[in-house]
């Protein structure tokens, strides 16, 4: 009998770009990101979905993140920091995935763009069959949080087209104010 595993993935909310001497690695959030992190970490707890593991970049954007999501949720959230997501490509993702241990039915991955989007495409089919991978097509916002349920036994099982995307959120969806800026 097959396990369904369910993997949510997460991007850090908006960061600033305004202090040129700070490291891309080091960069904080904006205000408007704050914002988004705190809607979206409330939205993420209130889903209704039990995160057996959560495996997020180190980049202070991230960590950032998920320390304003987890208060906004009031939640006390256990992290693996794993550096090889900041700014990993699908595959590599993929790889780290395949390599948990300890057979957890639901992974919460919280990291970057590309990768993450990227890691969509991979996994779901674009069989013209998921109108949310086509939302994904035109964008996967910061602040994003998308949920795949994939049916594999093991996580080493993991394999591109595996999974189906079940749900998307992005910070505007819940608050219109956190949408594109129009200039």
């Amino acid at each position: 009998m097959r396990i369904l595993k369910t993997l949510g993935l997460f991007r850090h909310a908006k960061s600033d770009w305004h202090d040129a001497r700070a490291r891309d690695f080091d960069r904080p959030l904006n205000e408007r990101g704050q914002k988004g992190a705190a809607i979206m970490g409330r939205y993420i707890a209130e889903h209704g979905i039990h995160w057996d593991r959560v495996i997020a970049s180190p980049a202070g954007r991230v960590a950032q993140t998920i320390e304003i999501g987890a208060q906004a949720a009031k939640r006390n959230v256990s992290v693996n920091w794993d550096r090889r997501i900041y700014l990993a490509s699908s595959a590599t993702l993929l790889d780290l995935l395949r390599e948990q241990e300890g057979d957890p039915a639901a992974i919460l991955m919280i990291g970057h763009n590309p990768g993450l989007e990227d890691l969509i495409f991979d996994l779901v089919p674009d069989d013209g069959t998921c109108p949310l991978r086509d939302i994904v097509e035109e964008k996967f916002p910061t602040a994003a949080f998308a949920v795949l349920e994939i049916d594999i036994d093991d996580w080493a099982d993991l394999q591109e087209g595996s999974a189906r995307l079940v749900h998307l959120t992005r910070p505007r969806d819940l608050d219109p104010e956190l949408g594109p800026e129009l200039y």
